[in-house]
């Protein structure tokens, strides 16, 4: 009895490592649909490679829910603009302030109490300028993002330059918005500058 069990872990072991049969042209047709940036997950249907910076990213599948994807691109946008703003002014305000004792503070949570109403009061009418301005764009196809605020950069630009300063500017976003996230995290914890 114990003879055969070994005998048949033993072939079955061998079996392991026996070439399969498996043609070159199934692997190639397997990998067409699978993501770029999680080889292991299928690519999803909505990321076809036609925005900026989509590498089939989607393993919560939030591109399945949504019917169209340039509202999303706006919300990434949007966000990760704000991020780039805020990371950059989390590490200049502790080398920078504004004159007044109000401006001293280099606790970015801390310094929104500060300041007092008056000045988020005129960061929040701003941040709702922009938007009410904005508001029908991220329902009526325009492209994501265009603001109108190019200031000439992308003029006289081919269309390759042009889509890879947008594949630039999301990439910037994410990792801004990744930046945002660790500096928050490391603030709360350990309260102190994020450059010291």
């Amino acid at each position: 009895m114990v003879r055969s069990v070994l005998i048949a872990a033993l072939v079955g072991s061998a079996a392991a490592f026996a070439p399969t049969s498996m043609s070159r042209t199934s692997s190639v047709a397997l990998n067409a649909d699978m993501s770029e940036s999680l080889p292991f997950l299928p690519r999803p249907e909505k990321l076809d490679g036609t925005m900026a910076g989509d590498r089939g990213f989607d393993p919560m599948g939030l591109s399945e829910i949504q019917q169209d994807l340039t509202y999303a691109r706006w919300a990434e946008l949007k966000h990760g603009r704000i991020a780039m703003l805020a990371i950059t002014g989390m590490v200049v305000q502790t080398y920078v302030h504004l004159p007044g004792e109000i401006y001293q503070n280099v606790d970015p949570f801390g310094a929104v109490s500060s300041v007092g109403l008056g000045a988020n009061a005129q960061i929040f009418a701003a941040i709702g300028c922009v938007e009410l301005a904005n508001f029908n764009n991220h329902y009526d196809g325009s492209e994501p993002g265009d603001l109108g605020w190019t200031g000439g950069l992308l003029d006289n630009k081919s269309e390759e330059k042009i889509r890879k300063a947008k594949e630039q500017e999301i990439t910037h976003c994410r990792l801004a918005m990744i930046a945002v996230t660790g500096a928050s995290v490391q603030t709360l914890l350990f309260h102190g500058p994020l450059i010291s």
